[in-house]
């Protein structure tokens, strides 16, 4: 049977897989092949779309599902801002909420270092934001074995 909880637990889950799997897509298969195949100023022009895209998808539909469906989570589990320094869920539920402001203030620095061309800092901060952000599934994923 399908539970409430079940689909907020399904909203956190997709919202995140469409997030964290973007990043994948977009820095594995799509932008190595627009730098390559793509003249400058086109290249330019579609990397740059693709990324407003992206970051409005971030503020509009996945920051609000992440922090709505977090917070009922958090709260159907009974966390309490003390349990997140107990070990186990708490303590691994406090690491994950790091990493997660973490990488959305590398990946918000991303976006400003990609808008005002400097292209080498862009790509390092992308790289650091898909790793951290695979960081936080693997947490997520220890959290589901609590």
């Amino acid at each position: 049977m399908v539970t409430g909880w079940a689909i907020v637990r399904f909203l956190h889950v997709l919202s995140a897989a469409t997030w964290v799997g973007g990043q994948l897509v977009l820095s594995t298969l799509l932008l190595p092949l627009i730098r390559r195949r793509l003249p400058p100023d086109l290249r330019t022009s579609i990397s740059s779309g693709i990324g407003r895209r992206f970051g409005l998808f971030t503020l509009v539909i996945f920051l609000p599902v992440q922090v709505g469906t977090g917070i009922g989570l958090a709260i159907e589990h009974g966390v309490t801002w003390e349990s997140l320094t107990e070990p186990g869920y708490g303590r691994t539920l406090l690491a994950k909420l790091s990493l997660f402001a973490a990488v959305l203030v590398v990946s918000g620095i991303h976006g400003w270092a990609h808008g005002n061309g400097r292209q080498a800092m862009a790509r390092a901060l992308a790289l650091t934001s898909l790793l951290g952000s695979c960081g936080i599934i693997l947490l997520a994923a220890m959290l589901a074995s609590h």
